[in-house]
């Protein structure tokens, strides 16, 4: 049975900005002891009085608490309450010693003065026009948050996006969210178009209105690029949007051909390519991924065509002399590759671990160091920059630095009118390069330089949008060599050599890890049961792996799995292993989330402002409860996170295969259970083996290890890039 309750806040135990779930102490009329309140408050403040509605429970820990399900507030009456409302701190210039002195003068009408009269302030001693000023705007902020908050919380939003959007709208939040809510979706990260919907519906929209429609069908086809699409056809496209939205086909037909005029979105034919005509074979692109597939497509054949900006060598005698410079002997096809990376203007170089892909791009700098070319080297991520480094000795950065990515000059600053000083351009890991970064890349080089890029294409393909590497290579329309011999220094290794065996469609033998040889670097545990995986992962971490090999259980060991949900997903073995390796209490609670000192985590998102990427995994080395605000340490740079902004960061003691890729890591585990038959795929478990450096240890049941390595079939991504550089195979011919 509900009942209303109300009374002042006393203060305030915990609050938790993104959800508004708070616990306060409040004064209630009657009542010697201040009575516990839980539930959603909107920015709770201390001297204000809550007028609440909800229940009593019994907490087996905290006893008696009335627990909130509806809340408003109002300014406090009593003069104690004004006086400690105003020295909360809510109000910048004010603190408590200051608030005192005010209310000391003006008693019940302090609120009054401050908001109709506040000159009046002057009378206080201490106070000038300069903090009268502060405090006015200050006070006015507020007014506005507090309405803004009253708006949204009315309409199912929670008090942490209730802030977002203040952010981002300042008081004319109410008059966006009332005009078109759906924009929430587009501009506010972590509002996705349900949130946004949701708050439409609460508004009145019809849900076949123009706005709703359309802002659905662009949410479903940004859903389809996060899956890894580029273009979806447009009959399935149709059907998905009338499934998702619960509206007929006419809205969304409707819907489609506005955003097409209004040049959000592209509807291209695709006959073309077919050999008998059918109806409505059309392709749907949001407009910046038809733009970059197309971009990309026309610079690789600029680039195929141009002329180079040094001189012809005789191959033959260049690789003999590197090869007499290196000490090294090359194999027949690296011996192609080399040929090929000096002869040519654009080309591939693929191949597994232990291939030799290191020594080849080694040859290749050293002969085009010898012509005086300007070399750029690049990769992806961070940790691919770094290892490229490590390999060659000269610096790589990371694409979006050497594009001079800049948020407040409005993105890359390196493109044709500003295009990289470079005569060869090297890229490592390109596998992971997805359309639009692609694209921004290419628009940067010159004509005239030459291009190498380097990646394994078996592995899982970008997180990003598109296949841009598979694309490149499928299309014939520039050189690849595709290495497949294992050097004899990699035999050794059992991680290559089982890598390889998966690439083949091979299952590694499985071995007790007991009577395994010490030397060995590849361990297959057997277990069926998923808990009982998990208790092993737990063990091997903490224990095991440590004691044995002299492997740190946080920076070291690396746990990899193919999902985020169930036992051994990353979100529940995250939690079991934060609890086993940085147990405690205090830290951040962020929804089901806990942050603490020294936590290993990932950023989950590009952010430039920051400088900080999807997939960079760093250490919290601070954590400022008083400004609010989380230092992680990133490779040696510490990044500065306010506490509303932690959603973008997570824990990463267990993260996504497809997380990991551009990244190596000295061991790593990777639970393989037929829970997760879905997502199992050879190409995923060989990425997963391909990250480890010094120890590989698979956990999980050799039926669902073979689930995987047998499913050969990828996930297709609609792209029409190969098709788009299939005539430059024809150029090929020409240039």
């Amino acid at each position: 049975m509900h009942t209303t309750l109300s009374g002042q806040i006393d203060h305030i135990t915990f609050t938790n900005e993104e959800s508004g779930f708070t616990i306060a102490r409040v004064l209630v009329s009657g009542r010697r002891e201040p009575v516990t309140v839980v539930g959603t408050l909107m920015g709770p403040t201390p001297g204000e009085v809550l007028d609440m509605t909800g229940e009593w429970t019994n907490h087996p820990r905290f006893g008696r608490q009335f627990k909130v399900i509806e809340c408003s507030t109002r300014v406090p009456a009593t003069v104690s309450g004004i006086r400690k409302y105003l020295g909360s701190g809510m109000i910048r210039g004010l603190g408590p010693v200051m608030a005192g002195r005010i209310v000391d003068r003006f008693g019940k009408q302090t609120l009054d003065i401050i908001d109709s009269k506040i000159q009046r302030l002057v009378e206080v001693e201490g106070i000038g026009q300069k903090r009268i000023a502060m405090i006015a705007e200050a006070w006015a902020a507020q007014s506005e948050i507090r309405d803004v908050m009253l708006f949204l919380q009315g309409h199912g939003v929670s008090s942490g996006y209730a802030a977002k959007i203040f952010k981002q709208y300042g008081n004319q939040s109410i008059t966006v969210v009332k005009q078109n809510p759906y924009r929430l979706a587009a501009d506010i990260f972590g509002i996705g178009f349900q949130t946004a919907d949701q708050i439409a519906d609460k508004l009145g929209f019809d849900k076949n209105s123009r706005l709703r429609v359309e802002a659905g069908i662009l949410h479903v086809l940004n859903q389809l690029s996060s899956e890894g699409h580029v273009y979806f056809p447009y009959k399935p496209l149709v059907s998905r949007c009338c499934h998702i939205l619960c509206v007929d086909q006419e809205p969304v037909i409707r819907g489609l051909g506005k955003l097409a005029a209004d040049q959000e979105i592209v509807i291209e034919d695709i006959n073309a390519t077919l050999d008998a005509f059918r109806q409505n074979h059309k392709a749907v692109y949001l407009t910046r991924f038809h733009l970059c597939e197309t971009g990309i497509a026309r610079r690789l054949k600029a680039l195929v065509c141009g002329s180079k900006s040094f001189r012809d060598i005789d191959t033959g005698k260049a690789i003999g002399w590197v090869q007499r410079q290196l000490s090294i002997r090359l194999a027949e096809n690296q011996t192609k590759a080399v040929a090929w990376a000096v002869e040519n203007k654009v080309m591939v170089i693929t191949g597994g671990p232990g291939t030799g892909k290191t020594t080849i791009i080694n040859a290749v700098l050293k002969i085009f160091a010898r012509l005086t070319a300007v070399i750029l080297l690049a990769a992806p991520t961070g940790r691919a920059a770094k290892r490229m480094s490590e390999a060659t000795g000269l610096n790589a950065k990371t694409i979006h630095r050497l594009l001079e990515y800049s948020l407040q000059k409005g993105g890359f600053q390196r493109s044709e009118d500003n295009p990289l000083d470079c005569d060869v351009l090297v890229i490592d890991e390109a596998s992971m390069i997805d359309t639009l970064l692609m694209y921004h890349l290419l628009k940067a080089v010159p004509t005239f330089a030459t291009v190498i890029l380097v990646g394994d294409v078996n592995q899982l393909p970008s997180v990003g949008a598109g296949n841009v590497l598979a694309d490149i290579i499928a299309s014939s329309a520039v050189p690849v060599v595709t290495l497949d011999k294992i050097f004899r220094q990699a035999q050794s290794s059992q991680i290559v050599v089982n890598a390889h065996r998966i690439n083949q469609g091979r299952i590694p033998p499985v071995s007790a890890s007991q009577a395994a040889d010490p030397r060995d670097d590849f361990y297959f545990i057997e277990q069926e049961d998923p808990d009982k995986v998990l208790d092993i992962i737990l063990e091997l971490v903490k224990n095991r792996i440590p004691r044995r090999f002299g492997f740190d259980p946080v920076d070291d060991i690396q746990v990899l799995t193919p999902m985020h949900r169930g036992s051994v997903g990353a979100g529940n073995m995250n939690q079991r292993l934060q609890a086993a390796l940085n147990p405690g209490e205090g830290g951040v609670t962020r929804g089901e989330r806990s942050y603490r000192l020294s936590d290993k985590v990932m950023q989950i998102r590009n952010n430039y402002d920051k400088e900080v990427f999807n997939g960079d995994i760093g250490r919290i080395t601070a954590i400022a409860r008083e400004s609010r605000k989380v230092t992680v340490t990133i490779d040696g740079r510490e990044i500065i996170y306010d506490f509303g902004d932690l959603d973008e960061i997570v824990p990463a003691y267990a993260i996504s295969v497809h997380k990991s890729q551009g990244s190596e890591y000295p061991a790593v585990i990777i639970p393989i259970v037929t829970q997760h038959y879905i997502l199992l795929q050879r190409n995923l478990i060989y990425t997963a083996v391909t990250r480890g450096k010094k120890l590989v240890i698979v956990v999980g049941s050799r039926q669902a290890m073979a689930i995987g390595i047998n499913n050969n079939k990828t996930r297709q991504r609609y792209t029409r890039l190969r098709h788009r550089l299939r005539s430059t195979e024809k150029i090929l011919n020409i240039c």
